[in-house]
Parts: structure tokens; C-alpha cells; sequence
């Protein structure tokens, strides 16, 4: 499991979340067990506000061991500003639609790869692992249906470019098991399914369900957000990624071993979810409250 509430689950919050808050809520889920951790992106604080104190976040945490925390970084500066902060993995993010690329990082999926590759090039020379995601695998609001081709080749030359997993991710949440079997299948012919992750939102109620039809075929990796938190800031209606806590619920189900505490993931959650004065979005978190009560 991949935790990303304190960058995607946070990104879009209309009010500034305040740095020693967000350094909490990390310190919280390194907690939980989780061994990966989405801290934070460094990207233009004018297109994505919220982000502009990753450095600081990145730096004030408490750092344990066993545990990555990785960030978002679109460019070479970007990047130059993570590796002043120490971090020990980023995360390159593409899209499989002209027009998200455009919304996202303000240019093609042509010249994004481009920027990638000097990225990739510039992590490996300084010992810092590189993940590559591609946004809108299951759908664009902009241009509705994507090629699962146009996935699997984005997908193939971000992996040739030294990215040791690509994450899909269905950033507006449209996706079903159907279509995200298909999708799978285009990319497993291109990039080893051992190298892939996914990033489902829940905007249509089938993270789940989606989730479930991609670990039947080999996934193994899943981002997840706490609470449910989160959305993008260019994919309007888009909500938040599927629950963390309900992912874990599902996955002990299954017998599946994560080393993750759902006591203490469901904890995460509600100490985030007041903190922003709002209800907890998960459902699995929500119930286990309501029995604590």
C-alpha cells in the first residue's frame, strides 16, 4: 500500500493546511506500518498552493525506518528542489491525454516526457529512485475515452526511461473492472505487470471493484488515500481516492499481508478528517469509529 493523503489527499483543500499539521498527519501514518508514503509535491506554488511548503514538510517530519517518502516532481527544478531536501524518491506524472497534459503541467505528453527523461537521467546520477504515473488511464474529462494503447505507450517510455513502476492512475474515477482489465492487459504488453501500481479514484463507487479486477490479473501495489481524502485540480467532480482504511479492510479479507495496522490507519483518519473539519470519508473507518463509540 501506498499512502498519498498528504499530497493528493491534501492538494486540493480550499483552505491553506497549516506545515506542522501535515508533519503530524505524516508522523501518524509512519505509524501505521505503512512502508511508503506520498509527503508532498514540488511543483509551482502558484498552480498547486498547497504544495508550497513540501520542503518544509519534507524536512520536518520524523523519519522512520523501513518507511519511503517520496514527492511529486515535474521538472528539473522541481527536482533540484527535492534533492536539496533529501528525499530519497519522486515521482515523475504524466498523462495519456493531450489535453490533461496541457490542464496538468501546461504542455504535451511529448514534451513532458522529454522533461522526464532529463529528470530520470539527473535521479539516477544522485542515487534517488524514480516512479513514473500516468494520469487519466480510464477516462479524460476533457476528451472522455482513452486508448489503452495511448496508456500502454506512455506507460512503456516511462519505463524505458529507468522509472522502476508505473502507477495508473483513473484520476476521475470512471473506470470499471472491465475497462481496467483491458487497460491492464494493453500496458502488461509493454511493462512487466510486477512493475505496475495502480491509482483509482472512487468519484463512481468502483475503486474497489477495480482494484480487486487488477490484483486478479498481478498487481501488487496500491495507492490509496486516508479518509478518502483528496480530488484533482483540474478534473472537475473528480473526489478523492479510494480509502486507505477500506482498501486495508478489503485486503485482510482477502488474507492478503500488508504489515499495515488498520487500528491505527482508522486513528490517521480521524485526526486528519477533524483536523479539516470534516467527516471521515472512508466507510471501513467510519463504521469501526462508530463501533468504538
Amino acid at each position: 500500500m501506498v499512502e498519498v493523503g498528504p499530497r493528493d489527499g491534501l492538494q486540493n483543500e480550499p483552505t491553506r493546511v497549516q506545515t506542522v499539521l501535515k508533519i503530524e498527519f505524516i508522523n501518524r501514518l509512519s505509524q501505521t506500518g505503512l512502508k511508503q508514503i506520498e509527503v508532498g509535491a514540488f511543483v509551482s506554488p502558484k498552480m498547486i498552493p498547497q504544495m508550497a511548503d513540501s520542503r518544509e514538510v519534507v524536512e520536518g517530519i520524523k523519519k522512520e525506518p523501513g518507511v519511503c517518502y517520496n514527492t511529486l516532481v515535474p521538472n528539473m527544478q522541481g527536482f533540484d528542489e527535492a534533492l536539496a531536501s533529501g528525499v530519497e524518491e519522486i515521482e515523475v506524472f504524466g498523462a495519456a491525454s493531450e489535453s490533461f497534459s496541457q490542464k496538468n503541467i501546461n504542455c504535451s505528453i511529448s514534451e513532458s516526457l522529454d522533461r522526464f527523461t532529463s529528470v530520470c537521467e539527473a535521479a539516477m546520477t544522485n542515487g534517488i529512485r524514480v516512479r513514473g504515473a500516468v494520469s487519466c488511464v480510464l477516462g479524460c474529462p476533457y476528451e472522455g475515452q482513452i486508448s489503452p494503447k495511448v496508456v500502454a505507450n506512455v506507460a512503456a517510455k516511462l519505463y524505458e526511461m529507468g522509472c522502476y513502476e508505473i502507477v495508473l492512475g483513473d484520476t476521475i474515477g470512471t473506470g470499471t473492472p472491465v475497462k481496467a482489465k483491458r487497460m491492464l492487459d494493453a500496458v502488461a504488453s509493454q511493462v512487466p505487470i510486477a512493475k505496475v501500481a495502480v491509482h483509482f479514484h472512487d468519484t463512481y463507487g468502483q475503486a474497489l471493484s477495480n482494484i480487486y479486477a487488477v490484483m486478479e490479473e498481478g498487481v501488487a501495489v496500491i495507492d490509496s488515500s486516508v479518509a478518502g481524502l483528496g480530488g484533482c485540480p483540474y478534473a472537475k467532480g473528480a473526489t478523492g481516492n479510494v480509502a486507505s482504511e477500506d482498501v486495508l479492510y478489503m485486503l485482510n479479507g482477502l488474507g492478503v499481508e500488508t504489515g499495515v495496522d488498520f487500528d491505527r490507519l482508522v486513528d490517521a483518519g480521524q485526526f486528519v478528517s477533524e483536523a479539516l473539519g470534516r467527516e471521515v470519508g472512508s466507510k471501513a473507518g467510519l463504521a469501526t469509529l462508530k463501533k468504538r463509540r
